[in-house]
Order: C-alpha cells, then structure tokens, then sequence
C-alpha cells in the first residue's frame, strides 16, 4: 500500500525527455543564469506597473517590458494589431488554420519584425503578456537564427523558451492546446502536442522551484487551479527521486 505515496511525474517518458533535454539545449543558448537566477514574472504592478487600458498605446507599452524580460530591443520589434473576422479559425506562425485561441503571429521581415495581436487580447493582460513572449521567443529562437522553424517541436520549443525566461505562469495558466493537433513523439507511439499542455507546463515550472529549493515557492498561488496540483505533483517527483537530466549544479 505504500505504492501509493510514491512520487510520479506528471508527464510520460517521452514528454519528460524532451521537456529536460531542451532545457539543457536553451541552457547552453541563453546561459543557465537566464533560468537560474531571474525572478518568475507575475501578472502584478511590481512586474507591470502601468495601467492597461486596451489602447494601442498601452499595449505596445506593455510590449516593450515584455522585450525587456525577453532581452529583446524594442527597437527591433513593430507591432500591429488585427481583428480576426472569422470566429472559428485563424493561421498560426507556420501558416496552419487553428481553432481561435491562437491571438498572435509573428512576422519576419527584412530589416524588422512585427508581431500581430489580435484584438480580443486587448483587456486581457494575462492573456496578451502570454501571447507577446510566445511570439518573442519565436523572435529568439528563428529570429536569431538559433533554429530554422522547420524542427518538429517548433511550437513546443517556443513555449518552453518563454517559460526558460520567466513566463511560464501566463503560459501555463491558459495553455493553447487541441486535441486535433496529436502526433506522435518521433521513434514512439506516445502522443506529442503541437503546443506544450499544462502538465508540460507544471513539469518545466517545477524545475524552476527545484532550482531554488522551494517546494512551496511565492508565485504558487499564481497558479490557476488546474495547473496547481500538477506542479505539486511535479515538485514533489523531482525532489525526492531527483530524477531529472537537467539538474541544479549541486546535484548534476
């Protein structure tokens, strides 16, 4: 009966591999400081100070402090926001129609690139911070040249690069997931989503708090009610088996 306490990680194998090892891989591109060491970002007043009050001017404001968690220049980054007329679908970044949900596009352009918020998000601040450092991290990541956009896990890889700095929690608490988006992990018969689902989420948050040492971190109550339990779950899993390939440097 003591089975049943055994800690259990909130992923599948698969998942699992893939959430460490591109945590390592981000490790090596942006320095393990960037996950180490910087603040989890908060949908509060001390992370956001200025009043969002759906104008374009504010919400380009709030661009701009996203690109500075993201070290991202604004200068480098045009903003435009469209409305999508279609209520059932939308293109996302590889030109792929999705269900409404998918409220930013990320656009490279010779000498600029522009990221378009649809204009829904325009009074959801945890909704539209969420969508900006996705489509910032497409801008580190292909924009930078750090891949091609052609990787099998570009999508998921984009998320955990928003949630390696910082952003997990707007992320993790409205996950943009759909049934109809399974394939496969490559060389198993596991399912993959094509963006990270919220025990992905839970399982990348939890090597933030073990990073630290806190089981029971500050930002816990942040979490939505859905995403808290499994991040327990992951907490626990990786403290007490340590069973993780990406672990704090004491413990590698």
């Amino acid at each position: 009966m003591f089975g049943w306490f055994k800690p259990h990680c909130p992923v599948d194998v698969a998942t699992k591999r893939w959430v460490e090892n591109r945590l390592q891989w981000l490790s090596r591109q942006f320095g393990r400081d960037t996950f180490t060491r910087r603040a989890v970002i908060l949908p509060t007043n001390d992370f956001f100070p200025d009043p969002m009050d759906g104008t374009e001017a504010s919400v380009r404001n709030l661009l701009d402090q996203v690109c500075g968690y993201m070290d991202v220049n604004p200068s480098r980054v045009e903003l435009e926001l469209f409305t999508n007329k279609n209520e059932l679908w939308l293109v996302n970044d590889d030109g792929k129609y999705l269900p409404t949900g998918a409220a930013g596009l990320y656009d490279e352009q010779i000498g600029k690139t522009v990221i378009h918020i649809e204009t829904s998000e325009m009074m959801d601040l945890s909704g539209l911070v969420g969508t900006m450092a996705h489509e910032l991290s497409h801008l580190r990541l292909m924009g930078e040249q750090r891949v091609t956009g052609d990787e099998y896990d570009n999508e998921l890889l984009t998320d955990l690069t928003a949630v390696f700095h910082g952003f997990g929690i707007f992320l993790g608490n409205s996950p943009r997931n759909w049934d109809s988006q399974y394939s496969v992990w490559p060389g198993t018969d596991l399912k993959r989503p094509e963006y990270m689902t919220l025990p992905m989420f839970a399982y990348a948050l939890a090597h933030t708090a073990w990073f630290r040492g806190q089981r029971k971190p500050d930002w816990l109550p942040f979490l939505s009610f859905d995403l808290r339990p499994c991040f327990k779950q992951g907490v626990r899993y990786l403290m007490e088996t340590r069973d993780s390939t990406f672990a704090p440097e004491n413990l590698a």
